[in-house]
């Protein structure tokens, strides 16, 4: 279909490196657990607006130049570290007593009254810049994806564009998954909103080591 092949390979595939713990999981698990499910999910619809941007720059040849231009990737690799970086900065230093994280959390699972829309606005950029700033994420799509593009396809960019859907499919259900399950464990465990801000510096730690690794990265 559309020139693919060993669909079922690419899913299990494609599943197992979304199951990978990153920086976007890490984001949606700390804004499901410290916000509530809406600012979860709509954590995980930023990520994949991003590996949708990522997914259509390969299809389109771009992703091939970034990879190509050690100019290029540089500036962008440095531009995602500075972000993961500074997210991880505000997570760590976050001033927030234990009723202040309780109802930001009771206001963001709610039904979005007042300042909510703009919160959720913000949390779903904060998802897209993780995602679209990290330049690996690009050079990932070129090695995995043409691997189950037929030699023989009539078009590869409508075949890339097909497994790209598929697999920000895939994502959107692994996203979810935490989503849920992050909801279900607070609420079953009781978290007090002093673990909720220990969950955040200890997620803040990771995304700033997160950061100074994607600054050190090279291209290949």
């Amino acid at each position: 279909m559309f020139g693919t092949q060993d669909l079922p390979l690419f899913i299990a595939s494609g599943l197992l490196l979304n199951m990978v713990p990153g920086p976007d999981s890490l984001l949606i698990i700390a804004r499901s657990g410290g916000h509530g499910w809406r600012a979860g999910s709509a954590a995980a619809l930023g990520v994949g607006a991003g590996t949708f941007v990522h997914m259509l720059a390969a299809a389109l040849g771009l992703s091939a130049l970034l990879a190509a231009s050690a100019t290029a990737f540089t500036l962008v690799k440095l531009a995602g570290a500075a972000y993961l970086v500074v997210i991880g900065l505000r997570l760590l230093f976050k001033r927030s007593s234990a009723s202040g994280v309780m109802a930001s959390a009771g206001a963001g699972a709610g039904a979005g009254a007042g300042a909510a829309p703009l919160r959720l606005r913000t949390v779903f950029r904060q998802g897209f810049l993780t995602n679209v700033l990290n330049p690996k994420v690009a050079v990932f799509f070129l090695a995995f994806v043409p691997q189950f593009i037929a030699a023989d396809a009539p078009d590869k960019a409508v075949a890339f564009i097909a497994l790209g859907t598929l697999f920000n499919i895939n994502s959107m259900l692994w996203a979810h998954t935490l989503v849920i399950t992050t909801v279900a464990a607070r609420r079953c465990l009781r978290v007090s909103g002093r673990a909720i801000a220990w969950l955040n510096r200890v997620v803040g730690a990771v995304f700033v080591s997160f950061g100074l690794r994607l600054a050190l990265a090279e291209a290949r």
